[in-house]
């Protein structure tokens, strides 16, 4: 059994190879530089543990797992250009640096490589693992304009958020080890189980980042705290925010919303704080978290087994702020 660690620093050695020809250079340079901006590689990673959870590690799970890094890595192409980012991991996002229109194509000519990974492995079960990454692939397109249409609504509710969350989020990270899973031979109900660890894990850890992005420590987190405020970001703290607090406090929100003034991160924290919502979504973090061991713990295989799954949920989610 591989630790997480040691499967991402093996990854990483085996996807840092050409993906794409040198012709035209325009467009497949823009590639090329999208991918050396790095990663964490989580997904892909996911996709090789839930084959080692079942069986050895198979060489096809290798091929999926960089069809689903390519595909990731062609959402936050296009996900920069939609919102108008200028920066990526402090470096230049692909359409400031090469264009828009040649962004465009780069995302696009990635998803077809992604494709053409998937069509290389074996076919006792391409149809099954191809039939996951497109319906995956479709919710993620959904999740992204949901959460698009959000920026325009004045009120959305927790459960519409959440649904956007799962959709832009946490299926893919569920996809992944479900991929893996039914290269490693599991069953339905393995499967399944799987799926719902992953997706709880990837709810759990979104409302992390929106915690941290409000509360956390500046040095930890590695970046200014209030730039989801800054943005008017339709969070999980700001919408129970929203429902919870009284009128004078809604009221005083919702005119926040509408400012940009040098307090206005200061203010909206104190709204949060009054109406706890920092510890509603510590405990709302933990819920999710909870249910994802829970659906872990149900899979039939060797408690040792899942050992590099519990390591992967203690990276994700922080047990300290």
């Amino acid at each position: 059994m591989y630790s997480f660690k040691e499967l991402s620093a093996e990854f990483a050695r085996r996807f840092d190879t050409p993906h794409f020809p040198g012709h035209p250079k325009t467009l497949y340079e823009a590639n090329n530089y999208f991918l050396a901006l790095g990663g964490k590689r989580i997904r892909p990673v996911m996709c090789l543990m839930g084959n080692e959870l079942f069986d050895e590690i198979h060489a096809d799970a290798w091929q999926v797992a960089t069809a689903i890094e390519l595909f990731h890595n062609f959402t936050l192409i296009h996900d920069d250009i939609m919102d108008a980012a200028p920066l990526r991991r402090g470096l230049e996002t692909v359409h400031y640096k090469y264009g828009t229109n040649t962004a465009l194509l780069a995302g696009d000519v990635m998803l077809v490589v992604a494709y053409e990974y998937l069509n290389k492995i074996s076919s006792s079960y391409i149809k099954p693992i191809i039939n996951i990454f497109s319906k995956t692939a479709k919710e993620v397109c959904e999740g992204q304009q949901l959460d698009m249409d959000f920026e325009k609504l004045t009120a959305v509710s927790l459960n519409d958020y959440l649904q956007m969350i799962e959709l832009k989020t946490s299926v893919l990270l569920a996809a992944s080890l479900h991929m893996g899973a039914v290269i490693g031979g599991a069953g339905e109900g393995n499967c399944n189980h799987l799926s719902e660890f992953g997706k709880n894990l990837g709810i759990a850890f979104q409302v992390q980042d929106d915690y941290l992005d409000a509360f956390g420590n500046p040095e930890k987190v590695g970046k200014t705290v209030g730039g989801d405020i800054k943005q008017n970001k339709k969070t999980f703290l700001l919408l129970h925010a929203l429902e919870t607090a009284n009128t004078q406090q809604k009221e005083e929100l919702q005119q926040l919303l509408l400012q940009n003034t040098d307090d206005k991160v200061e203010r909206v924290l104190k709204i949060f704080h009054d109406c706890n919502v920092d510890e509603w979504a510590k405990q709302l973090k933990q819920q999710y978290l909870e249910k994802a061991l829970y659906h872990l713990e149900e899979i039939a295989v060797l408690s040792a087994r899942k050992k590099p799954l519990l390591e992967l949920a203690g990276f994700l989610i922080q047990r300290d702020y």
